[in-house]
């Protein structure tokens, strides 16, 4: 025996109800959004640029090890030559990789820094928001108290 399918309530209705009775602003929604949108988008670029400069650094420094590689894999005349050319290989990659672990610890120092900028630069935005709106709303319902007062 086929089982019906449980009667769901449609709570679209519900929430359209609830946000209908409190007064909103629109245009502080869109206001938000586009804000967040704009430092996503920041963000993103910093993001891209980081990923750019890590795979040119990374083919960079495969690039140099396969050409390090070629003086170890040519042949030798006498069997001291194969062990100095493999010890030159280590020294030469040993260097390199300091060389390479500094030049990332570049780029995420800088990303850390543009990052920092940026949520420091919008906070600064949301703060300047935030006390227009709270002035805005203490203005409003100043004016409302008097009216109330008047009233009596």
């Amino acid at each position: 025996m086929a089982r019906k399918p449980a009667k769901t309530d449609d709570f679209s209705k519900y929430i359209t109800d609830m946000l209908s009775a409190y007064k909103m602003d629109g245009e502080a929604f869109k206001n938000a959004f586009q804000a967040s949108a704009e430092l996503n988008d920041k963000m993103a670029k910093v993001a891209l640029e980081a990923a750019e400069k890590t795979n040119e650094l990374s083919a960079k420094w495969a690039k140099d090890t396969l050409a390090k590689m070629g003086d170890v894999t040519t042949t030798k005349n006498e069997p001291q030559d194969y062990s100095k050319a493999v010890t030159d290989f280590a020294t030469a990659q040993a260097e390199m990789s300091a060389e390479m672990m500094s030049a990332y610890a570049e780029i995420a120092k800088k990303v850390q820094m543009e990052t920092v900028e940026l949520l420091m630069s919008a906070g600064k935005d949301a703060q300047e928001e935030m006390s227009a709106a709270i002035k805005s709303a203490s203005d409003e319902m100043t004016k409302m108290a008097a009216k109330a007062t008047a009233k009596k």
